[in-house]
């Protein structure tokens, strides 16, 4: 299955993304990309597998998400190496345990950077008590590897032992962040890349003037690290999870210049525009705001054509893309009032055609 993994190769696979994006945004007065590349094994800090039974074995397995073939899978190198320590010690912990090992149909791993890693277990059965006092000794013993939690899930059913979340602690430049991730939650999945597109954000926004308006912050990743840059901050999320997190990070940080807004950006537009009112906006007074940067970082679907006519309305935007043909739609229409003023490529997903950009755009003058 991980037949495309050559870590020999990885330069000449960087490289060829590289021609691959100055080609797809040739049509564009594009100044030449910045490359951020990634760690070439263990770079990713999220996985999830299939459990599969056969007889008294079970190990994990993934899809060829084509074929749907399926694929027995002992090790994961692109996964962190805190992973590929806790999928052998899972397995050899619960194989003969019947109250985990029955009906458990899929783990997920997320570990972080600073060392802490969360298992989830879902299973096609009620948890009954007695699984929560065989997921207790299993933390027990599992956490001689690491500081570990582990979520039960069932239909209808959470159990936590003992958090839902891990602590991320991340290097950017001179300074180091703290982040809370739950489970379930986006998180950015290579780390040490995310390091490096934070850093690269910060860089572009030293001495930026007024303040910042953040859409799509999730879990104030960019914010938080952005915040010194700016009088104020203000950011929106419409997730509920990961405003919470954004709040619980924005403390640990001992960052107070950051407000954190629960709603869509097509929301924040129609705010913006006086045409609707907001209890969420209770104590906001959107026009003191300097509205002289924006920071974007979409879904895959790229912005929306009310959302990319509001951030058009910024003198300068940073676009961090997951998508490079939704963010060539929408630089179609930007580029009309703004010039590209940087230009990166951030290896999230090494091995693959996946790619994350990022630009600066500035008005034209």
């Amino acid at each position: 299955m991980f037949s495309h993994i050559h870590p020999d190769n990885y330069a000449q696979q960087l490289s060829i993304k590289q021609n691959d994006m100055t080609e797809l945004f040739s049509c564009f007065a594009m100044p030449e990309a910045e490359v951020f590349p990634s760690a070439k094994l263990n770079y990713r800090l999220r996985a999830e597998f299939r459990v599969w039974h056969q007889g008294d074995d079970l190990y994990y397995i993934m899809f060829n998400s084509a074929t749907k073939e399926k694929f027995r899978v002992d090790d994961f190198p692109v996964a962190s190496k805190l992973i590929n320590r806790a999928m052998k010690a899972l397995l050899v912990a619960i194989k003969d345990k019947p109250t985990l090992r029955y009906k458990l149909f899929q783990v997920d791993f997320l570990s972080t950077l600073s060392g802490e890693l969360l298992i989830s277990l879902l299973y096609h059965k009620p948890l009954e008590p007695s699984w929560e006092d065989a997921a207790l000794l299993l933390k027990e013993q599992l956490s001689t590897i690491a500081p570990i939690d582990i979520i039960g899930r069932a239909k209808k059913q959470k159990i936590i032992i003992s958090k839902d979340f891990v602590m991320e602690s991340l290097q950017v430049g001179d300074k180091k962040f703290v982040y809370q991730q739950v489970e379930n939650s986006f998180t950015q999945p290579n780390g040490g890349v995310n390091e490096q597109m934070l850093l690269w954000a910060q860089q572009a926004t030293v001495n930026a003037k007024g303040d910042l308006i953040e859409l799509y912050c999730g879990n104030g990743n960019f914010s938080i690290a952005l915040a010194e840059n700016f009088d104020r901050v203000l950011a929106t999320e419409i997730s509920k999870t990961s405003v919470k997190s954004a709040q619980v990070n924005i403390k640990a940080n001992n960052i107070n210049n950051i407000d954190i807004v629960r709603m869509s950006s097509e929301e924040f537009s129609q705010a913006m525009n006086g045409e609707r009112q907001f209890r969420r906006l209770e104590g906001f007074d959107l026009s003191t705001y300097n509205y002289d940067t924006v920071l974007v970082d979409p879904p895959r679907a790229g912005l929306d054509k009310e959302s990319v006519e509001l951030v058009s309305r910024f003198n300068k935007i940073i676009y961090i893309s997951c998508n490079p043909n939704t963010l060539k739609e929408n630089l179609t229409q930007l580029s009309k009032s703004h010039v590209v003023e940087k230009f990166a490529l951030f290896d999230q997903f090494p091995y693959t055609d996946h790619i994350e950009t990022g630009v600066v755009l500035t008005r034209k003058r």
